[in-house]
């Protein structure tokens, strides 16, 4: 895992498109920082589902997303929460 993380990071330091785009918002005057979340999952396969993966080449089981709960979640949204989802234009229903 440590070093898929190493990995990711050395890329993202690496590209000159995400270096010109912080350099363009630095000459404009801007201090720049960037901060990525990254969920990664993993999920020993079985012998049975190898043989299935390789047979169809369509991996089975996602890990990075849990199964859908039966009871709601309540999400509390902060204020830079909504200003973004505003910003998107996206509707924020309240309860």
């Amino acid at each position: 895992m440590e070093e898929l993380g190493n990995a990711i990071n050395e890329s993202l330091s690496d590209s000159e498109r995400i270096a010109s785009a912080i350099g363009e918002i630095k000459r404009a005057g801007y201090d720049v920082f960037l901060v990525l979340e990254a969920t990664i999952g993993f999920n020993k396969r079985t012998p049975d589902e190898d043989l299935d993966t390789e047979e169809s080449g369509v991996e089975t089981g996602d890990a990075s997303c849990p199964p859908p709960s039966s009871s709601p979640r309540r999400i509390r949204w902060t204020s830079q929460d909504e200003k973004f989802l505003r910003a998107l234009k996206i509707a924020i229903e309240d309860d």
